[in-house]
């Protein structure tokens, strides 16, 4: 499987299928801070610049060590080009390659002679501190039946529930204030996000973002689904669309100002994907417009961002050219695109947040990167939480990065409210074995941009896939849900898992009273 980025942002689940290193479409923009350091100009330096960097950034040699290079990146890029590979070390050339059999040599060559032997390190500019900070443990009883497969996590503030999802059984279940659980119904595949609302009747709904399936293949078996909660069990649920390719994040608004909501999708696919936008119909029907189609659509976050008065929106895709990208809206019924930061295809993009950290009145950009499950499943100095800061027009400077292998998903918020923003972040694809503690990092605020890293002690409880932040006991302040995945996806050779596999979800409740 490829890419776990993990929607919404993964969630989580953004990052399970992307492709890796090649990329399969060209997008123009400019380069993000965050590229790895150059190596000297050589033959093979030009040859990156004329095979690579025309569908996305370069990825120079010491961003990944020899081996990882040599027997799991090039074997897999080769056929991209239309290369012959034999036991991922012989190449021959092929009909339709897009690359000569010398060409290729040298760039092999370039990179087995420059990529360091071992992978490097990040050192953290500011060391963890363990404790439990403002926060404290409440968790459910476990469910001794079935191993947590938690796919989704989303605390209803409005009617103080949590609602959760998982791979076995694709059910939506319901969590009281007690965290006892309720299966509220059988769904046709995983939920891997909600959206709530109540309509004019006073009736409450979800609209599920349902992932069709797990694995990175690429199978339109997504779907959108709209659950009437409290009559769910009586009353089926409204399909918006199906046949999507692995959707991951559904985004409600009214895009076309004909007073219906519509809805942006992302299908984040294997080979296939694509953003796409369900329009409303007057008869409550949708039809679905491709915006971009390519794989790798990940997040979206809307918002009228040039002020004239129509909905826009930002959104983040993971896999090969990766980046942001701001679409415009043209008022005509569809968009403009333009690329606001772009990121290598080793980086492993797996969600955003636009939010004003330094307080002028411009939304700045809170990025995490760290999907580990793609060709170089090896821990990766670039990966963790980065913030970029809002310049103007449109332009954005790289002003605070901490390091946190396979980081997956980081929300700010004032959670100790002393009238600053903090930081929550999880790591699916974190250092297991050496390091758990940063599966999940509370980041406490003490000057601008300057953050006091906990490592609340909760990593042998589960695996964290997927977060939510909301008031879920109704006191005034922020609490976190965290969903457990506990199987699969293992990157390090030998490991046993040692976490509590049979919580499905696990609740941080802030202790910090207004």
């Amino acid at each position: 499987m490829q890419r776990l980025s993990f929607l919404v942002y993964y969630s989580w689940l953004v990052a399970l299928a992307g492709v890796g290193l090649v990329a399969v479409s060209c997008q123009s923009g400019s380069d993000s801070s965050t590229t790895t350091q150059k190596t000297p100009a050589t033959n093979g330096e030009k040859l990156v610049q004329q095979y690579c960097s025309t569908c996305h950034l370069p990825v120079w040699p010491d961003a990944l060590n020899k081996e990882t290079w040599s027997k799991r990146v090039l074997p897999a890029m080769a056929p991209k080009l239309g290369l012959e590979v034999w036991q991922k070390t012989h190449y021959y050339q092929a009909p339709n390659a897009t690359i000569s059999l010398d060409d290729w040599t040298n760039l092999v060559a370039y990179y087995e002679k420059l990529a360091p032997e071992k992978p490097k390190k990040a050192t953290p500019p500011v060391p963890l501190v363990s404790d439990w900070s403002i926060f404290k443990l409440v968790k459910p009883a476990e469910i001794r039946a079935e191993i947590a497969t938690t796919t989704m996590v989303a605390i209803d503030s409005a009617s103080q529930q949590i609602y959760s999802s998982n791979e076995t059984s694709a059910g939506l279940y319901q969590w009281n204030s007690s965290l006892k659980s309720s299966l509220v119904r059988t769904l046709p595949s995983p939920a891997v996000q909600a959206s709530f609302s109540t309509d004019k009747t006073g009736s409450h709904h979800a609209v599920l973002t349902c992932l069709g399936t797990m694995r990175a293949v690429d199978r339109p078996m997504g779907e959108i689904l709209d659950v009437t909660l409290g009559k769910a069990t009586t009353t089926s649920p409204t399909s918006l669309a199906n046949q999507l390719p692995r959707p991951i994040q559904s985004t409600p608004g009214d895009f076309n100002h004909d007073g219906l909501t519509d809805w942006l999708v992302c299908g984040f696919g294997h080979n296939s994907g694509g953003l796409y936008q369900l329009k409303q119909r007057p008869d409550h029907q949708f039809d679905k417009v491709v915006i971009r189609e390519v794989p790798g659509a990940t997040q979206i976050i809307t918002g009228d961002f040039n002020q004239d008065g129509w909905l826009d929106f930002m959104a983040l895709f993971a896999h090969a050219d990766e980046g942001i990208w701001l679409f415009t809206n043209d008022r005509k019924g569809g968009f403009s695109e333009q690329n606001i930061l772009k990121f290598p295809p080793v980086y492993g993009s797996t969600s955003f947040q636009l939010i004003d950290f330094n307080r002028d009145g411009q939304l700045d950009i809170l990025y995490t990167c760290g999907d580990n499950s793609d060709y170089s499943r090896i821990f990766k100095p670039f990966h963790g939480v980065y913030l970029f800061t809002n310049q103007g027009n449109n332009q954005y400077k790289q002003t605070y990065f901490y390091p946190i292998n396979g980081c997956t998903k980081a929300i700010a918020a004032d959670y100790d409210n002393d009238g600053d923003l903090d930081m929550a972040t999880i790591a699916f694809f974190a250092d297991l074995k050496n390091n758990p503690a940063e599966t999940f990092i509370y980041f406490e605020q003490q000057k601008t941009a300057q953050f006091l890293p906990h490592a609340v002690p909760v990593s042998k409880y589960g695996r964290w896939i997927c977060m939510d932040v909301n008031d879920w006991d109704h006191d005034g302040d922020l609490d976190i849900v965290l969903g457990n995945y506990s199987q699969g996806f293992l990157n390090e050779v030998g490991f046993k898992p040692n976490w509590n596999g049979y919580l499905p979800l696990i609740v941080l409740e802030n202790t910090r009273t207004p």
